[in-house]
């Protein structure tokens, strides 16, 4: 989360980020002021993608590095973490500017200990243990807090979205997460945005009706439809208006997510984005303030 890296992305799209999501689990001690004020300075609306585990002792395998019995959701809702939760929520209302948090996100899988199929949590402790983390936010008075809801993308392999919602009163925007990769062979099938997105987004309007924001987004190389998927999805998200954000992954990691792992893409993505009325300020046309103030969260 250096600025940086923020700058290389911005000089590849042409185009400066309004929203920069970081990562800080509950083992890492505070609410990082100084991140959060670097961000803001800078421009961007940060967005913390805030993990009740210890990344730390993560073990290898999907089903191992999700048994971390200390941050089962029980221990959320009984209070054991509120200290902790309740410092957040008090030095994040001290700083007293927009943050969005994105908490517990992927909670439909079952790769994180907050997941309700694994570490010995139960249908209906995801949401009781979010409400239970949000109203500890209310009493400290950090309205200033965008409370971010982010599930993976629906397989029938994952739990259904509406066991896990808490309720409209206690989320500001629903965050989404799909890749071209990570399962997809783009040699063999190259979705589209809309089926590879709109099976959840239907699902997700049947129990709400709340901002969507693609929290995180990225193409691996591999099948060589990488721009092409780029241009059409930015092409296909600036025609919608129940989205109103897209954030990239912009990682090296599973597989070369960045828009910058390739001059094509590079390309792709800046045209994609090129247009001021479309991307020039927030989806909604309003600044990020404004919208921040219009959404009033968790009041």
């Amino acid at each position: 989360d250096t600025l940086a890296e923020i700058d290389i992305f911005a000089a590849a799209a042409g185009r400066v980020p309004d929203v920069v999501m970081i990562s800080r689990d509950w083992a890492s001690g505070s609410f990082d002021r100084q991140a959060v004020e670097r961000l803001t300075t800078a421009g961007h609306l940060p967005m913390i993608a805030w993990e009740p585990w210890d990344h730390a002792q993560v073990l290898s395998g999907d089903r191992l590095r999700a048994v971390q019995p200390a941050y089962s959701l029980a221990t959320i809702i009984e209070g054991r973490h509120d200290e902790s939760i309740r410092s957040w929520a008090a030095d994040a209302a001290d700083w007293g500017h927009p943050v969005a948090l994105r908490f517990a996100h992927e909670m439909n899988g079952y790769w994180y200990p907050w997941a309700e199929s694994a570490n010995g949590n139960r249908e209906g402790d995801y949401a009781s243990a979010w409400r239970h983390v949000h109203d500890l936010f209310v009493d400290e008075g950090a309205d200033n807090v965008i409370f971010v809801w982010s599930p993976n993308l629906s397989q029938p392999s994952l739990t259904p979205l509406a066991q896990l919602w808490p309720g409209d009163e206690y989320v500001d925007w629903v965050g989404l997460v799909g890749y071209l990769g990570n399962g997809i062979n783009p040699a063999e099938w190259t979705p589209t945005f809309d089926e590879l997105f709109g099976p959840t987004l239907d699902e997700l309007r049947a129990f709400t009706e709340l901002p969507v924001v693609i929290t995180e987004i990225g193409a691996t190389e591999s099948g060589g439809k990488k721009a092409e998927w780029i241009s059409h999805v930015l092409e296909t998200v600036a025609a919608r208006h129940d989205i109103i954000g897209l954030m990239w992954f912009e990682i090296d990691k599973e597989a070369d997510w960045r828009i910058v792992s390739s001059p094509e893409a590079s390309a792709a993505f800046a045209q994609g984005v090129s247009d001021d009325e479309t991307w020039g300020v927030p989806r909604t046309g309003r600044s990020t303030s404004e919208l921040v103030a219009e959404l009033t969260p968790i009041s």
